[in-house]
């Protein structure tokens, strides 16, 4: 079924301005922070195992992540970029499509609204197709998948977008896909408090069961606890659980491993931690004697963004 029909696209490289929209946010999270490190490193995963259609259709040899290029002004002075915005290659009609994925960790009444914001900022920007997906993980239902602009009888405009909302998915359906991204986000699927020591188990044996470099094992085990982590007594049925299964050795190392090294990289952590509090202080003192961001950027090798947010605490 063609989904997308052919528009022409235009270069991105001449599009380097960014572009404004007005509306009331809270400040970027964390959460928002590990589900785009989550999705831009296994896009692929993530597209295979939530929206399987699209998946087919596109040709993951031609893929570039623009989200560092295309960002938002936001009311209140802070500055956002769009989480995910993906180029890809559409193969039904070799046509270059935008897949634009923005994770969604509170209920907001106007999130439709701003995703159309969103959808039309980008369309005017690029001119191409855009596949527009909004991922809900928290725990009301809210979950409106469109935008609708009527007069009386007079119907204006609809616009749609997909949505995956991650607690009305029974994480049973994935706990036996070796794919890293459901295996990632069992942790915020809809399971019972009686079912959160089997969640972990069966996360961990995918965990097991998946060829990935230590980066990539790293990411999913800490985005994992992040969002289900264990109390003292679920952590001992846990290990009394683990020690029954067939590659019990395995599944009890990662742990382990991920300690040791933890506590190697918390030391040189310590040390660029100083070094980056060294380069604020520098870089606050700069801002009140006049100097340009673009000067103290390139004196400090802080990002603008973060320059420009020490401005407005001045």
């Amino acid at each position: 079924m063609n989904l997308i029909k052919p528009v022409e696209a235009i270069p991105f490289n001449e599009l380097s301005r960014s572009f404004q929209i007005k509306e009331k946010t809270p400040q970027y999270t964390k959460h928002d922070q590990l589900f785009k490190q989550l999705i831009r490193t296994f896009f692929k995963e993530f597209l295979e195992a939530f929206f399987p259609e699209i998946h087919e259709q596109v040709d993951f040899q031609f893929v570039k992540f623009l989200s560092e290029e295309v960002f938002t002004d936001l009311i209140d002075g802070e500055k956002r970029q769009l989480d995910i915005v993906v180029e890809v290659k559409w193969k039904e009609t070799d046509t270059l499509i935008v897949v634009h994925v923005e994770p969604q960790s509170y209920v907001q009444a106007n999130f439709n609204k701003r995703m159309f914001k969103y959808f039309s900022l980008l369309y005017n920007k690029l001119v191409m197709p855009i596949i527009p997906i909004a991922i809900f993980s928290y725990e009301e239902d809210w979950e409106e998948d469109d935008f609708n602009m009527q007069f009386s009888n007079l119907n204006i405009l609809r616009f749609h977008y997909l949505t995956l909302h991650l607690r009305k998915q029974n994480w049973h359906k994935f706990m036996k896909k070796d794919n890293p991204v459901s295996a990632a986000l069992l942790s915020k699927m809809g399971y019972s408090e009686d079912e959160r020591v089997q969640v972990k188990l069966e996360f961990m044996r995918i965990l097991t069961r998946l060829k990935l470099n230590e980066a990539e094992h790293r990411l999913l085990y800490g985005f994992f606890e992040t969002y289900l982590k264990l109390t003292a007594k679920e952590e001992e049925i846990f290990m009394k659980e683990a020690k029954e299964l067939e590659n019990a050795e395995e599944i009890l190392e990662i742990p382990i491993s991920y300690e040791e090294r933890g506590k190697e990289k918390g030391r040189e952590e310590g040390l660029k931690e100083g070094l980056e509090k060294g380069k604020i202080e520098v870089a606050l003192k700069m801002l009140k004697r006049g100097f340009s961001i673009k000067e103290i950027a390139e004196l400090t090798q802080l990002d603008r963004v973060e320059i420009e947010g020490l401005k407005e605490q001045l």
